[in-house]
């Protein structure tokens, strides 16, 4: 039997959270992760102990991160078995460590990963986040593109914002949604012309090129605005739908007071009009 040399993808990097202080940040910290396909959370001496109700609680369903979450008496314990850590941090440290930003960061952790190396992220209390010794037992350092004069996440914004980062990193195309639009067949010029007359009939019946040496103008600028969207053909059918039942109905003779056939007054204006026209010409 011939054993592969190929190296095999290590799990994600794991969540490292030092010294947490409350069970509710702990559990939001586990939804954010299984969010975006993560499950290992290490708790490095949480203030209030483990196992935590409000933690569950707080992870709205993410019970699988809940439940495998590791705790250690230290940080080098909770380090000790991986290959590259990144320490977050919102401020600037004394000392040598590269500095990356999120999505750099997101992507350096895939290779690694794909590579087979275990990685995993580091992220400080609640009050004032990472010691400069903590910060000194991971390889670099990733910091977010914040405003300097509110610096300070939560630490369940951070691990979020990390997560998507690692996330997006293994996509095909970072760009690409879970979901799109409807695939719409766009409209015809014809039918786009035909929603043009209708419309310019309705507002000519009811004078709304006003004065009549501005008309071409104003259908002008009409046209510019309804070519600008690029309509669908099912969404001129909507438009014509709406123009119809503002030119067939009013208040005074609303929808269901009898059918269009039954009063002149319910006629498409552009009937009415051509009505009174060939009225005039008797």
């Amino acid at each position: 039997m011939q054993v592969s040399n190929d190296i095999l993808p290590a799990p994600g990097p794991a969540i490292i959270l030092v010294e947490p202080q409350l069970g509710e940040n702990i559990g939001m910290v586990a939804r954010a992760m299984a969010n975006f396909g993560l499950s290992e959370l290490r708790l490095v001496n949480p203030r209030d102990g483990w196992p935590s109700e409000k933690a569950r609680a707080a992870a709205s369903r993410a019970d699988h991160v809940i439940d495998a979450a590791g705790v250690y008496d230290d940080l080098a314990s909770a380090v000790a078995d991986l290959n590259f850590v990144f320490a977050t941090t919102a401020r600037a440290r004394d000392n040598f460590k590269p500095v990356r930003g999120p999505v750099e960061a997101g992507r350096a952790l895939r290779a690694r990963q794909r590579s087979g190396q275990r990685t995993g992220i580091l992220f400080g209390r609640e009050r004032f986040g990472l010691y400069n010794d903590e910060v000194g037992l991971a390889d670099e350092i990733v910091t977010f593109p914040v405003d300097p004069a509110f610096s300070s996440l939560n630490i369940a914004q951070a691990a979020l914002l990390m997560s998507y980062e690692w996330m997006k990193s293994g996509l095909e195309d970072e760009t690409k949604t879970n979901f799109s639009s409807p695939d719409m067949m766009p409209a015809t010029k014809e039918q786009l012309h035909g929603l043009f007359a209708y419309l310019e009939g309705a507002l000519e019946a009811r004078g709304y090129f006003r004065p009549a040496a501005k008309k071409p103008k104003m259908v002008d600028n009409l046209r510019a605005v309804l070519t600008r969207a690029g309509f669908a053909e099912p969404e001129l059918k909507v438009l014509r739908g709406i123009i119809s039942s503002l030119d067939r109905f009013s208040p005074a003779m609303p929808r269901g007071d009898g059918s269009p056939g039954d009063d002149p007054r319910r006629l498409p204006a552009t009937a009415r009009a051509a009505k009174a026209t060939d009225k005039d010409q008797a």
